[in-house]
């Protein structure tokens, strides 16, 4: 399986430090006092502005990030999760209400609206059975995003986003590899 690779700098434009990673990182701290630009040599890679994946999450393939703050982070990148390559079908079934309540329905492509496809304002919980999704706070694949892999998640409220409510997604395909 092909990895990614990313390289984390301290300041803007790729300045200063560095650290490269081809895996998950929880906190950064201990490699960089702060990390405000990256590259992404290969792969795909959700970064956090908080540790231990939380806060606001930005979705970075390959290329060249020079700003954090143009990422939509209101601080400096803390933590960075690799997302491996996903071959295959992808499905999702995703609940109106927490704990699987409410109406259900299955998504097995990308969705740009939920209100337009199935008629649902609101997405509290999901089962991602299948695939690497994004799920954006806004139609059209739009703001903050959430990335989810296969499991289950009772409570969407209860993933450090701020009461962020998905309202389109979009599969994660092969094309970052």
């Amino acid at each position: 399986m092909t990895m990614g690779k990313i390289i984390f700098y301290e300041d803007r434009n790729f300045q200063g430090r560095s650290y490269e990673t081809s895996s998950d990182c929880a906190d950064m701290s201990s490699f960089l006092s702060r990390c405000h630009s990256c590259r992404v040599e290969s792969g795909c890679f959700m970064v956090y502005d908080r540790s231990n994946y939380m806060g606001n999450q930005y979705f970075v393939r390959k290329g060249e990030y020079s700003d954090y703050q143009r990422m939509g982070m209101s601080d400096c990148i803390r933590s960075c999760r690799m997302i491996p390559m996903h071959r295959g079908q992808f499905r999702m079934r995703i609940y109106e209400r927490e704990n699987f309540g409410g109406q259900m329905h299955e998504l097995m492509d990308d969705c740009d609206s939920m209100v337009d496809r199935f008629h649902m304002s609101d997405m509290q919980s999901c089962n991602v059975m299948d695939g690497h999704w994004l799920m954006y706070e806004q139609p059209h694949f739009r703001g903050r995003m959430i990335y989810v892999k296969p499991g289950e998640y009772r409570n969407l409220r209860d993933m450090g986003t701020s009461g962020m409510k998905p309202m389109s997604m979009r599969r994660i395909m092969d094309s970052c590899y």
